[in-house]
């Protein structure tokens, strides 16, 4: 895979998709930060289904801080992990209201730093939320990179930093996305839809499907 190849895949998936951002529903970086937290290891239909009755509800730290663990749980019980979830995502409620004015802070050490943030967490918020130019990568994105050979790595970080150091510049801020959205309906796991896939001659995949 090299520069002249990761730039046509990029501006491909740019060209069917010029303005990509996350399928969680969400108005405020705060709301953001729950549904990210919320949908580990959950859809984002099923996280917005939870948070279509939460945020009319409580959409702000204090908010979600004065409903407390137990009242949380009725709203997002459907979610796989909820009691998990619901402790986390109840303390760092508090803690951006004692440490942070209610404000989700904007650097990564901070949010994750926040009970059940992870990296993966954080590059989305930067990202989506305050338009860095980070890449967070899923189940999608991980199977993508090294499936296509955009950014082949044995680990979820090894991924990051390869597609990091080579996404050339102009594309990064959207790269996550366009990455996730190709994983999630074009790149699946179990049957990629190869004859229907736009960077089908670019992909280093030697097993793909026939059309």
């Amino acid at each position: 895979m090299n520069a002249a190849k990761r730039t046509e895949i990029f501006s491909r998936l740019r060209e069917i998709n010029p303005h990509p951002t996350t399928e969680l529903d969400y108005s405020t970086p705060f709301e953001l930060l729950v549904a990210v937290t919320l949908s580990a290891q959950a859809t984002d239909v099923g996280v917005n289904k939870a948070t279509k009755k939460l945020f009319p509800v409580a959409n702000t730290p204090q908010a979600i801080a004065d409903l407390g663990e137990e009242g949380l749980k009725r709203y997002i019980s459907t979610i796989g992990l909820y009691n998990a979830k619901a402790k986390n995502v109840v303390a760092t409620s508090r803690i951006l209201v004692e440490q942070y004015d209610g404000e989700v802070p904007r650097t990564r050490e901070a949010l994750e730093a926040l009970p059940g943030v992870g990296r993966k967490t954080a590059n989305v918020v930067l990202n989506t939320a305050f338009g860095e130019a980070t890449i967070a990568v899923d189940t999608h994105i991980f199977r993508v990179a090294n499936r296509t050979g955009l950014a082949p790595g044995k680990t979820v970080r090894a991924v990051e930093d390869k597609l990091e150091k080579t996404t050339p510049q102009e594309f990064k801020r959207d790269a996550h996305h366009w990455l996730i959205l190709h994983g999630r309906y074009v790149c699946k796991a179990r049957k990629p839809a190869c004859p229907e896939c736009v960077i089908r001659d670019l992909c280093e995949y030697k097993d793909k499907t026939p059309s």
